[in-house]
């Protein structure tokens, strides 16, 4: 069986995880499927990534979370859209593109005509 579980990771008395996909039976240590993410708890607040596309691949496959990825995947909205993806909806309607947040400000009137001095 596969299961989706954290990998302990950092200094002494200083943890950071990785979300692994691995064979259930492997090591603690042992080599992993696939990374699809990190959680950091030392921050503040925790930081939490997931590859959502991955997640929900890996999820879709039959592979089975640990209750502490089950937490965090429920916390990032996952294992919601995971149920929708059950029941139906298509995995590009759950997955949305990564958009730009802030778009570039329009340069000044004589920024531009630096530009084009410099050009010639």
């Amino acid at each position: 069986m596969v299961r989706i579980r954290l990998r302990r990771v950092g200094a002494k008395k200083q943890p950071s995880y990785r979300i692994v996909v691995i064979k259930s039976q492997a090591a603690a240590t042992g080599r992993p499927i696939e990374t699809i993410g990190h959680h950091n708890p030392r921050t503040e607040p925790e930081t939490t990534v997931i590859q959502e596309d991955r997640a929900l691949y890996w999820l879709g496959v039959g592979a089975q979370p640990s209750d502490a990825v089950l937490r965090l995947l429920k916390n990032q909205g996952i294992m919601e859209k995971f149920a929708r993806l059950r029941a139906g909806e298509s995995m590009d309607d759950l997955v949305e593109p990564a958009s730009p947040t802030e778009e570039a400000p329009p340069a000044a009137a004589g920024e531009d005509e630096a530009a084009t001095e410099e050009e010639e």
